[in-house]
């Protein structure tokens, strides 16, 4: 018995060492490329520059297979040329290429829009986040390979 109360007594004496030891704090310093850190400020910085909101386009077409990138953006341009003051955009959701097209804050203006375009583009709606306002055209990446060079 008079055992047990010292290993009790023992246990209850360090129990405030073991609670001190692990309610310090150290510092972690994270060594790594300082360009990964700016590629994901640039990224943040960009996101929030771009707000988007809950909304709706219509998809006028979903490519896949050889040249469906190519199919794709072809036929965004000559969606673009065909209405000037409705924005067009390209998204790729593995394995396939898919147009879409508007920005529409209610599914009843999609369903007008679609109504107007159906004799020439097939198309349903979709809910999508959408810009408010018609984002500003950036270009990241050269369009050629040797204007990179620098």
């Amino acid at each position: 018995m008079k055992t047990s109360r010292s290993i009790l007594l023992t246990l209850l004496l360090l129990l405030p060492i073991a609670v001190a030891a692990q309610s310090q704090t150290g510092h972690v310093h994270i060594v790594g490329d300082t360009r990964a850190s700016m590629m994901v400020d640039k990224h943040v910085e960009l996101n929030s520059k771009m707000g988007t909101i809950p909304g709706y386009r219509v998809q006028i077409a979903s490519f896949s297979g050889a040249n469906s990138k190519t199919s794709a953006f072809a036929l965004r341009d000559a969606f673009m040329a065909d209405y000037s003051t409705v924005q067009a955009y390209v998204a790729f959701d593995e394995p396939n290429f898919k147009v879409k097209v508007g920005d529409f804050r209610t599914r009843l203006e999609a369903f007008a829009f679609l109504q107007q375009i159906k004799e020439t583009y097939k198309g349903y709606i979709i809910r999508d986040n959408i810009y408010p306002e018609p984002p500003e055209r950036i270009e990241y990446a050269p369009d050629d390979e040797t204007s990179g060079d620098e």
